[in-house]
């Protein structure tokens, strides 16, 4: 499977594309709330929220159908009163595989804007291997990368919304946590300016072993081939996922106590 981060603007994802069709992409993976902005206001998020079935789910069904490519991106969705900050996987066909509600929110900004979704593992099979998707800020915590590595997703999926002075975060941290739990991690950024937010890019691909692709701080895209191969034998060399003993752990979910 080959994999292309679009770190770049909204309005040139149809030549992204066009251009990952080229390379033979089989998923192009967006940025957080990059179909609309993300700092922009709780007034404009709730005005521009969508159902997750809506006319932004038709139109870029079409755009993944013309050009053979599946598609992540991010939006806010809209369910009754509740607004979320979501991401959606689109197959090649433009139909409707996963869609993932951000858990853990950032600051005012995101708890401003949003309600927090529930359901922590989200996944999908797309060309043989299961997909898994975050967002952001959910990435900085182990107890879901492991939660997706033990419901046996190979590729994690998280469109961000990064911005400066983090770049240690896409930098160190994603290739940890891609080691620790033993998958690919595919960290899509921003690299623009929006309010007083500058998103700083430094987009990574990262396999339990090495980081396998890596973003500057401007527009590009970056490509990865993610070999499920390579997760057997990582797994199996090194064995965290088996070796782990939960019952020592339980105090950290349950309280002291448990």
């Amino acid at each position: 499977m080959i994999i292309t981060v679009h770190q770049g603007p909204y309005d040139r994802l149809p030549d992204a594309m066009a251009t990952a069709a080229e390379h033979g992409a089989d998923l192009v993976v967006t940025a957080e709330m990059g179909t609309t902005g993300y700092n922009i206001g709780a007034a404009a998020v709730a005005e521009r929220a969508q159902p997750a079935d809506g006319p932004l789910a038709a139109e870029l069904g079409v755009l993944t159908t013309k050009h053979g490519v599946a598609l992540v991106y991010g939006y806010p969705e809209r369910d009754g009163e509740a607004v979320y900050n979501s991401a959606q996987l689109l197959s090649a066909q433009g139909e409707r595989l996963a869609n993932y509600r951000k858990t853990h929110l950032f600051g005012d900004l995101d708890r401003g804007q949003f309600s927090p979704g529930d359901d922590p593992v989200v996944q999908a099979e797309l060309g043989g291997v299961r997909v898994g998707l975050l967002i952001c800020y959910d990435v900085e915590f182990p107890e879901t990368v492991r939660a997706h590595a033990l419901a046996g997703t190979q590729v994690l999926l998280v469109p961000t919304a990064l911005m400066r002075p983090y770049e240690r975060i896409a930098d160190l941290l994603i290739p940890v946590r891609a080691h620790e739990s033993q998958l690919y991690v595919v960290y899509a950024n921003r690299c623009d300016t929006e309010g007083e937010l500058t998103y700083c890019g430094h987009s990574t691909i990262a396999s339990p072993d090495e980081v396998v692709a890596k973003a500057g701080d401007g527009s590009e895209l970056v490509f990865a081939d993610i070999d499920p191969a390579l997760l057997a034998r990582a797994r199996a060399e090194t064995t965290y996922l088996a070796d782990r003993r939960p019952s020592l752990y339980r105090s950290l979910t349950e309280g002291p106590g448990a």
